[in-house]
């Protein structure tokens, strides 16, 4: 018999739909869970007749492998990913492939790596996005590790996953150790972004212009075929359009609470590691655990007693002013997310390919959309790039944005609908625009109460300086200065 080409822990939704996506384009899958009853169900119902083999035991999962074996982990981040890689330590062979598919800390990645390349045996690290409908029917899939581990799972991995319109796939090595899980952990950070986002435009078009679900649905509709058409856009659409069985929209009657799994707190935890201002996606994750507040909200609303909002101007043009201030946010916070990997990739020594990353983002992923084929085209124009904004493109584009991006920042905060990361994007984009910040004050009153120094504009950059403030302070200055 034929061995698979191919082995997966761990039969959840998305390790059942990868195994059936992978059978599917012509490899045989062998299949193993903790819990061999799910292994069971799974053989003699949606992989029966298919070329899918339920192994019982890891000893058995081994035996049906071609060499080099490639086992792939679809279980929980988190202990049990160690867990799985101690026990398959000790039934595989150097120059086999250990690969973990689930949603792994970088910095965990980057010390498994390590610890299995030590035993003799190859590492990958991937990123999938694209949830269960990505993995049943071609993800975004963010590779990492051991190098010579690609040429080995390329032909699966590529052959799976998701393709654009010239059928380039939406997978390509990323890097060394956790460099793949880096790119997934901020596609995940961009993701809270444009859900953020959109989530803000709706509220502006529900609180502020008074709008139902199915008028916000037929804007969404429109802003899809445009620079904004993305899935986050089509599904807003879809799920504005929804009715429950009384006909009203679904929308309207679910809690106001939103849930986390970690992932963008990473990237924000990540963003202040590297200095970098992540600004965007922090308001996105905060915004998330401000929703989690119900009661004290429901409370402080009482207290408050806050009026709604009444609009006076042009209905029309200001749901165009919001359109445009979204896809101006939108360009923030790829460029944050995009300064981010280059900051990572100088610290741990990687050679992130950005357009590539892109072009893995095209299609399959959570946040694709033709907005990043601008981004694919930005970079092969200038692989050096140092910020999204400074790009002829990008630059000449948000230009003309900026009057309606200031005017649907203004109208928010003027009316008291909260739009955080419409205000932060904004926010930033005037101080990374701005040649003078007050800084410089900051600096003093470092000096002052902590000797720290500071540098002068009429010195070379690298000259220190130190004033005695009070005339009681002395000349000693602190030995550490960053900046």
């Amino acid at each position: 018999m034929k061995k698979a080409d191919i082995g997966i822990v761990g039969l959840a939704v998305m390790g059942e739909n990868l195994a059936m996506n992978m059978e599917s384009k012509g490899f045989t899958v062998a299949v193993y869970n903790r819990t061999v009853e799910k292994a069971e169900r799974f053989i003699e119902g949606r992989a029966k007749g298919k070329n899918v083999v339920g192994c019982h035991t890891l000893e058995e999962l081994r035996d049906a492998l071609e060499k080099p074996r490639k086992v792939m982990l679809m279980v929980k981040a988190g202990q049990p990913v160690d867990d799985y890689i101690e026990a398959l330590l000790g039934v595989l062979e150097p120059g086999d492939v250990v690969i973990d598919g689930g949603n792994s800390h970088f910095p965990d990645t980057i010390r498994r790596a390590k610890y299995v390349e030590g035993k003799g045996l190859l590492y990958v690290g991937t990123g999938v996005s694209g949830g269960e409908e990505g993995a049943l029917k071609g993800p975004s899939m963010m590779p990492g590790g051991s190098p010579a581990a690609w040429p080995i799972v390329k032909p699966i991995f590529q052959a799976i996953c998701a393709k654009v319109e010239d059928g380039s796939p939406c997978c390509d090595w990323v890097g060394e150790n956790g460099a793949g899980h880096f790119v997934k952990m901020v596609h995940n950070g961009i993701e809270y972004g444009d859900m953020q986002l959109i989530c803000e435009a709706y509220q502006l078009m529900r609180d502020l212009l008074g709008m139902s679900a199915p008028e916000m649905s037929a804007v969404f509709a429109e802003w899809n075929k445009g620079e904004l058409d993305s899935y986050l856009i089509e599904i807003t659409r879809d799920i504005l359009a929804y009715r429950d069985e009384d006909g009203s929209p679904i929308v309207d009657k679910i809690l106001d609470t939103a849930g986390q799994k970690g992932t963008g707190k990473w990237t924000g935890i990540a963003a202040l590691d590297e200095g970098v201002p992540l600004t965007l996606i922090g308001e996105a994750v905060f915004a998330r655990c401000l929703s989690a507040m119900k009661e004290e909200r429901l409370e402080a609303a009482a207290a408050f007693g806050k009026e709604k909002p009444a609009f006076a101007g042009d209905k029309a043009a200001f749901i165009e002013d919001i359109r445009k201030a979204l896809y101006a946010s939108k360009m923030i916070s790829y460029a944050q997310g995009y300064t981010l990997m280059r900051a990572a990739a100088k610290t741990y020594g990687w050679k992130l390919n950005y357009g590539g990353i892109a072009l893995m983002w095209r299609g399959g992923c959570i946040i694709r959309s033709v907005f990043l084929g601008k981004i694919k085209e930005a970079f092969d124009r200038n692989p050096e790039l140092s910020n999204l904004l400074l790009d002829p493109y990008f630059s000449e584009a948000i230009r003309g944005l900026i009057p309606a991006w200031r005017r649907v920042a203004a109208a928010a905060a003027t009316h008291g609908v909260p739009a955080p990361a419409f205000a932060s994007a904004l926010s930033y984009f005037d101080g990374y625009t701005s040649a003078k910040l007050p800084a410089n004050l900051l600096q003093a009153q470092r000096d002052y109460f902590g000797a720290h120094t500071y540098e002068r504009l009429d010195a070379p950059r690298g000259t220190y300086f130190h004033t005695n403030w009070t005339g009681e302070g002395g000349d000693t200055a602190a030995s550490t200065y960053t900046a």
